[in-house]
């Protein structure tokens, strides 16, 4: 049978390789660079970045203590121009990778017709079709709005915006200000609600003081109008520094306009087999919407492809594991299966797991918190902040969703210390 995919991002790309792993003839699409947002503008990106903001914070932190004597000299361009010959070289495998299955990969732009996609003015027939085609950042509608950065950005400019103005109050802007500030900006933060809604108010507080301490929070702000170094807000603050949009994301969904139903919102529709309402047309990934995050989009791609191959599968979304990638990573998880009202929360400091030793003179060794239910004996949520946090909390959400209650976890055997953090909040909180 012929597949067709369309899109090379997370869920359009391991849906290639599970298809031609089940030996299933397989054209991948690609308007651009293959890999997707991930790799080219997000979270690869904000990854690179993040490893030299923690470097800097580790030799800010080190100089504090005394026994190390040294004072950085940052090349933003040089930066720049790293990672993107890093991205060139994982460009070619992950090609390499997909071809290796079998599986042929065309760049263009495609069009789709009934049992056929068109790509550089050749047809192609199709027997399934993949519409894995991402997300572009939203872009409200405000008077100047023409000037605001977002993160397809970051990768064009020449050098560290001396001020900015971060548009948005969630993962992206939360890390984006992180960033940037640890680099030398003076950044201020514009959210039209709260900031870091997806935070319980302890670890919130936990990241305001400890993590973005010199970061400056405007909440419940809207915008009036943007400028190219400036922003006004709705009481008529302004704001010195360029702007930069941080305001969600909105689906690359034009392509299955009139050809497959749509949500309200524009994602594409899709049952728990990622089928769209035309019986052999799937989607997966960031233009379905839900949870825009990489794993969540492979799962939904391998979970498409095996459905298109004939292995009947449904996608669960229970318990997902989120991390804010910031200098001391932040990760949290809720079981939103547990409506349970009698629940206790649990708050521990941080402790010496991997990566904080040299943070316990300062006491900057994070903050977990865990609620659990009483009556059942189950996690129902999770804020975890430490180094080791986002390997821990995706342990834990594995082991919520299989639905293994406080007892079973008394047969976890760490690993010294990698796994340290796991020991605290397994054993010995509730044993």
């Amino acid at each position: 049978m012929n597949n067709i995919v369309i899109g090379s991002g997370p869920a359009g790309r391991l849906a290639s390789l599970q298809l031609g792993k089940l030996g299933e003839n397989v054209t991948l699409i690609e308007k651009n660079h293959i890999a997707g947002t991930c790799l080219n503008e997000g979270c690869m990106v904000i990854c690179a970045l993040t490893d030299i903001t923690k470097f800097i914070d580790t030799n800010n932190r080190f100089n504090n203590h005394g026994f190390v004597k040294s004072q950085l000299d940052i090349s933003y361009d040089k930066i720049v121009s790293k990672i993107v010959e890093t991205q060139e070289k994982l460009r070619k495998l992950n090609q390499m990778e997909n071809e290796s299955v079998g599986n042929d990969v065309v760049y263009g732009e495609a069009s789709i017709e009934e049992n056929t996609v068109k790509v550089n003015n050749e047809s192609f027939e199709y027997d399934n079709l993949l519409i894995a085609t991402g997300a572009r950042p939203f872009i409200p509608n405000v008077k100047g709005s023409e000037y605001g950065l977002t993160n397809k950005d970051i990768l064009k400019l020449d050098e560290v915006p001396e001020k900015l103005n971060i548009i948005g109050g969630g993962v992206i802007a939360c890390e984006i200000a992180n960033i940037y500030s640890t680099l030398g900006s003076e950044v201020n933060v514009i959210a039209r609600s709260k900031f870091l809604k997806e935070l319980g108010a302890n670890a919130k507080e936990y990241v305001l003081e400890n993590i973005l301490q010199d970061i400056n929070i405007y909440e419940d702000t809207n915008l009036k109008e943007i400028f190219k170094n400036k922003v006004m807000t709705d009481n008529d603050e302004e704001l010195e520094g360029t702007p930069f949009f941080a305001t969600g994301r909105v689906p690359n969904s034009e392509i299955a306009e009139g050809f497959v139903e749509l949500n309200p919102d524009k994602t594409i529709k899709v049952n728990e087999m990622m089928q769209t309402s035309v019986e052999n047309v799937y989607a997966a990934g960031d233009v379905t919407g839900g949870y825009l995050l990489t794993p969540v989009a492979r799962m939904e791609g391998i979970t498409a492809a095996r459905n298109m191959a004939n292995y009947p599968n449904k996608v669960s979304y229970s318990c997902i594991p989120q991390t804010l990638s910031l200098n001391m990573e932040v990760s949290f998880v809720e079981n939103e299966r547990n409506e349970c009202e009698d629940t206790a929360t649990i708050g521990i400091p941080g402790i010496a797991g991997p990566g904080s030793f040299w943070n316990i003179l300062p006491g900057d060794t994070g903050y977990t918190e865990v609620e659990f239910d009483k009556a059942n004996n189950k996690i129902k949520r999770i804020n975890s902040i430490s180094p080791s946090s986002p390997s821990d909390v995706a342990y834990l959400s594995y082991l919520m969703r299989e639905g293994y209650d406080l007892d079973d976890y008394d047969d976890f055997l760490e690993v010294h210390p990698s796994t340290d953090s796991n020991y605290k909040i397994i054993k010995n909180m509730w044993l």
